[in-house]
Parts: C-alpha cells; sequence; structure tokens
C-alpha cells in the first residue's frame, strides 16, 4: 500500500512532540490542571486538521476519537483542543484520572480535505485507495468521518468502507449511491505511543514503522 507523502510532513521528532504535547493536555484537562502553552515550534504553527486517538493498553481498543477535519486553526490549537475533547468522546463514558496510566495517546495529522468528483456513483471506489485515504461523506446536514486507518484495522474492501462512513454519517449504508452525497477524501500522518508514556513512532499503513 502507498502512504501518501503529505505536502508539510512531520518529522519523527515533531511527530513526537504532537504525541507528548496532546497528551501533557489529556492530563492536564483530567486532573483540571492549568493548561500548557509550550512554543513546539514553527510547523505547529501552520493551520492543518488533527485527530486525537484513545486506545486502551495492551488490549488496544478504541476509548476516544475526536479531531478538527479541516484546517481552520494552527496545529497547536487543533491538538489542544482535540485533547480535550477525546477526554469526553460521547460514546465513552468521560476519562478517568485512574485510567492516564492505561491508554495510548495516537496524533493522526490531516491533509486538506479533496471532493471525489464522479460521473456516476459506481465510480467512486476506483478513486479510493485503501490504506491512503480517509473519508468524509456528506448529504444535508448529515456528515461523518473515518480516518485512514479504520478500514485497514477493519480489513474493509472500498465498497465496506463507503458504506461504514456513510452509517458514521447516520446514513443508510448505501447513501453514498445517492446523487445529493458528497464524497471527499484526505490523508493522514501517524504518530502513537507504543505504550502509556512510551517511545513514540510513525506509524504507516503499510504495515512499516519509524
Amino acid at each position: 500500500m502507498l502512504f501518501l507523502i503529505l505536502s508539510a510532513m512531520l518529522s519523527l521528532v515533531e511527530g513526537t512532540k504532537a504525541v507528548q504535547f496532546a497528551r501533557q493536555i489529556i492530563q492536564e484537562y483530567v486532573k483540571h490542571e492549568k493548561n500548557s502553552s509550550p512554543n513546539l515550534g514553527n510547523s505547529f504553527h501552520e493551520k492543518q486538521g488533527v485527530f486525537v486517538t484513545l486506545h486502551t493498553f495492551p488490549d488496544h481498543e478504541l476509548r476516544g476519537c475526536i479531531g478538527i477535519p479541516l484546517p481552520v486553526m494552527s496545529l497547536q490549537e487543533a491538538i489542544i483542543e482535540s485533547a480535550q475533547s477525546v477526554t469526553r468522546d460521547p460514546r465513552f463514558l468521560p476519562l478517568a484520572e485512574t485510567e492516564l496510566d492505561t491508554i495510548i495517546v495516537e496524533i493522526t495529522v490531516l491533509t486538506k480535505p479533496e471532493l471525489i468528483k464522479v460521473k456516476q456513483p459506481q465510480d467512486y471506489p476506483a478513486h479510493i485507495d485503501i490504506g491512503r485515504d480517509g473519508l468524509i461523506v456528506e448529504q444535508s446536514f448529515y456528515k461523518g468521518l473515518l480516518l485512514p486507518q479504520v478500514p485497514v484495522e477493519q480489513e474493509w474492501n472500498k465498497e465496506e468502507y463507503l458504506s461504514h462512513t456513510c452509517m458514521k454519517a447516520g446514513l443508510p449504508p448505501d447513501a453514498w449511491f445517492e446523487k445529493t452525497t458528497k464524497i471527499s477524501k484526505f490523508q493522514g500522518q501517524i504518530f502513537t505511543e507504543t505504550k502509556p508514556h512510551g517511545p513514540i513512532k510513525e506509524t504507516h499503513l503499510d504495515g512499516s514503522d519509524n
């Protein structure tokens, strides 16, 4: 599988900073401490979308995933917003202080979403690469997003991926066949802790790691 080179890729050092900063914000928020505001460097002043994901350790079960899909604020601000919000992902109970040492923090930095233009809906799968593209489905006021790592983890094909993104938006699984449905794709650069408070690696969806 190909991993698209982002226009403004973070180095492993910067990715490490991003994950450590997200964990710091999470811990401060859960403990009701004052937020830190370090200068992370110029890369973090650029506007980029980002998602913060929490997994349990060692079972690697999803514990929360929330982010800012569009580049509407600086990366540092987006990390702060996402890290605070992921502690109260509405799908789960609020993150407790006792869980801070049993979660893995993951950051996905996003490219700007690109609308997929097709002559007919049946053409969508040909424009999607599993292991590279994240998807956003929109119809009226319904909207759903799945990160590029999700179909890899779930072993979905392209049609299943489209259907599950529709369901994430609160739509029927075949809503991607409707001409009123808009589908966009984006790419992501993933950095994750290998264990709670542990070393940080960059994860490529072809299975290779830095």
